[in-house]
């Protein structure tokens, strides 16, 4: 009888082992995904590759595992505690890696192919671990039901609850933890079946013990990392589930930092504002009902909140913790003149493409200051599609400017925008202005009607705009300008961001 029990015991520890490899081994493959998406960009194409490899690097896995031959539960043990040691640490390496590689990505793809491998191998280990104790349909259903139920809980958990509260670095050195705590129980389980298991288990406790004082520390890990990646001080950091954001302060200003990119330095975001805000402001006549997509930051809010015909503004962004940022720290808040906290103004957070969707109200003006178009989860924002449901937005004599990116760096990307508003219906303005931290950089107004009218001034508080700036914004030089037929982006092509990667890849390689 406690042979049966001992038998009936070990296959359940061993099935519930299954069911938390499959979830730490789905969570490792996310927080590669969504680390790459922070620090490269284009989150479709990252996790796309990522999962590819991470799956094919099972398959290598599954097939090494037939050398194993004798002592099947220690070498699964031992395979366990690398998943922990090398899935743990890898947002931490990772993090560290990037403001130091000359090139990021191999190793990257290194670190989910090593992962991958070692999951890979414990699988069919488990299974031949197994035959002998449960009759081999019942041990085939009950391996893959626990494998995908614990896939399904990484799916849910990660997003939910771990990259909001934990962050990428404390939630993979959360995982790896696990991993080496089923190592180490299996390894007290099974310790007659196992050669030399103090050698193992000790191995297993100290590379908890270092799990443990790096999950303490994680935070100065990831100072120390964004140290090396910027120039100046980071005074905040934050990863939240759309992406990581970074402020740096120097003695002349201070920096926000969305995945890696420059959003705006506080020493000239004023030019880059009042040329996205003012001319459609002032084309749109006295607007009293304002729609601002994007903008979190409130420095577009600010410079609306200047026109005393403005009854209301709906500001609609996606990331409730950049809004909330923007809202109550005072050192951000009085760059936009706590602009998200004044009564004309409703912060929204939510998709805009959804927003849009169910919105059944009419506004005067449009500011949208969305991201570049650097991957497909962005680039349906600058889409035909969305533009058509940004019209039914719009009164008749509306305006609305769309943020283009450089039409000096990437040409074909910003005119693209231009060529998508005209099929949509619109009559699109293209113009330019220079921003020292950016460079040149581009808007396009859309509107109904069939020209633009400079006005004879711009009667706002302001430090940069006025009527001979904007007839030189609207003027471009030779090679500001595609100098051949450009698609129109859809959703079903997403031509626009295969222009971006181009051109800024070309450009940022130089």
């Amino acid at each position: 009888m406690s042979i049966i029990l001992k038998k009936n015991s070990s296959q359940w520890v061993l099935l519930l082992a299954v069911f938390i490899i499959a979830t730490c081994g789905l969570i490792y493959e996310l927080v590669a995904g969504t680390l790459a998406s922070y620090l490269l960009g284009d989150s479709v194409t990252q996790f796309s590759i990522i999962i590819g490899v991470y799956l094919f690097s099972m398959g290598i896995g599954s097939y090494l595992s037939r050398f194993f031959n004798h002592y099947l539960i220690e070498w699964f043990i031992r395979v366990e505690l690398l998943v922990g040691l090398v899935g743990g640490f890898s947002a931490a390496l990772l993090f560290l890696v990037f403001p130091l590689a000359v090139s990021f990505q191999p190793i990257l793809y290194a670190i989910v192919s090593v992962t991958g491998i070692l999951v890979g191998i414990e699988i069919p280990l488990l299974l031949r671990i197994l035959k002998d104790k449960v009759e081999f349909k019942e041990l085939v259903s009950r391996v893959f039901t626990y494998d995908y139920i614990g896939a399904l809980l990484a799916s849910l958990i990660f997003p939910l609850l771990f990259v909001p509260y934990l962050g990428l670095i404390r939630t993979s050195l959360f995982f790896g933890l696990l991993n080496i705590g089923v190592g180490l129980y299996l390894c007290h389980y099974f310790s007659a079946e196992i050669r030399n298991v103090n050698r193992i288990r000790m191995g297993g406790i100290v590379i908890l013990i270092a799990q443990i004082a790096a999950f303490i520390f994680s935070g100065n890990i990831m100072s120390f990392s964004e140290t090396l990646a910027f120039n100046d001080q980071v005074v905040y950091s934050t990863s939240t589930p759309y992406q990581r954001i970074v402020i740096t302060k120097n003695r002349r200003d201070l920096r926000l930092y969305l995945n890696n990119n420059l959003q705006f330095s506080s020493a000239d975001e004023y030019r880059y504002h009042e040329a996205l805000v003012h001319p459609a402001m002032m084309a749109a006549n006295n607007p009293k009902n304002v729609l601002i997509l994007g903008g979190g930051d409130g420095l577009a809010a600010r410079e609306i909140l200047k026109y005393n015909s403005v009854k209301s503004i709906q500001l609609v962004d996606l990331d409730p913790v950049m809004t909330k940022l923007f809202s109550t720290q005072k050192i951000l808040s009085e760059i936009n003149h706590h602009a998200l906290t004044n009564s004309k103004v409703t912060v929204t957070n939510a998709d805009a493409f959804v927003w849009l969707k169910e919105n059944k109200k009419k506004f005067d003006c449009v500011i949208i200051d969305f991201p570049d178009p650097s991957g497909f989860s962005v680039g349906k924002l600058y889409t035909t599609a969305f533009y058509r449901l940004l019209k039914t937005a719009m009164t008749t004599n509306a305006v609305a400017v769309i943020q283009s990116t450089s039409p000096y760096v990437a040409p074909k990307s910003f005119w693209c925008v231009s060529e998508t508003l005209k099929a949509s219906g619109f009559n699109a303005v293209a113009y330019h202005n220079y921003v020292p931290s950016f460079g040149e950089w581009g808007y396009v107004m859309a509107m109904n009607s069939v020209s633009y009218q400079i006005p004879d001034t711009f009667n706002i508080e302001k430090r940069y705009i006025s009527q001979a700036v904007m007839q030189q914004m609207l003027q471009f030089p030779e090679d500001m300008k595609a100098h051949e037929p450009l698609e129109i982006n859809k959703l079903n092509n997403q031509a626009l961001v295969t222009y971006f990667e181009q051109e800024w890849g070309k450009y940022l390689e130089q």
